[in-house]
């Protein structure tokens, strides 16, 4: 009997023991809740304090990209101006151009005119003859100089061969002498070089 009441007393003993340990698991376990909550707030946090700069720096690149559109739209637009302008300045002059081609041209032509004027008022008065073609020829020398400081010279025909380049066949005729076969024997009317251009192609009558 003595030994049933040390058993239970010892059983009493450990029982608080017991008791304290389950206090202690629950605890523990308390204590890992806590602690994984206030992990998974921390990985929460985390996130949210990393995504701001992120934030911060697509609003700069966004204002940078749209301050570079900006600048690029300023300039094409003024570009397009500038270009307008240069289209509109560029067809006025070709129109004045065009219009006023001639003009030193014919400003200097008017010398000769005036000689010709000249000599047509003292036609019908002079009586030397031989004085008034000295005249007319000194105007015709004139003029010839006055072509020749423009580029125009005269395409030399009679006694050449005849070239397609710059002569037109008015008329074929036997050659009078074996030599002449294929030369130009005649100018009907002069042609006239323009630089290396012809201006005007010389009638001719080809020996055959």
């Amino acid at each position: 009997m003595n030994d049933k009441n040390v058993n239970n007393k010892a059983e009493e003993k450990e029982l608080p023991e017991d008791k304290m340990s389950a206090e202690n698991v629950e605890t523990d376990n308390m204590s890992e809740q806590t602690d994984k909550n206030s992990d998974s707030n921390e990985a929460d946090e985390t996130p949210q304090a990393e995504t701001e700069p992120e934030q911060s720096e697509a609003e700069k690149a966004i204002a940078e990209l749209q301050a570079n559109y900006d600048d690029m739209k300023d300039k094409y637009l003024r570009l397009t101006a500038e270009y307008d302008n240069y289209r509109k300045r560029t067809m006025r002059e070709k129109i004045e151009l065009s219009k006023n081609a001639g003009q030193d041209l014919l400003a200097s032509l008017l010398p000769v005119v005036d000689d010709f004027e000249r000599a047509l008022s003292h036609m019908t008065e002079a009586s030397d003859v031989a004085a008034l073609r000295e005249g007319v020829d000194l105007i015709y020398s004139k003029f010839n100089a006055f072509l020749k400081k423009n580029g125009v010279t005269e395409i030399e025909a009679i006694n050449k061969e005849f070239d397609t380049d710059v002569h037109e066949a008015v008329t074929k005729i036997p050659a009078p002498t074996p030599d002449m076969k294929g030369k130009v024997l005649d100018c009907v009317e002069k042609g006239y070089m323009l630089n290396d251009k012809v201006l005007r192609f010389s009638k001719v009558v080809v020996c055959e």
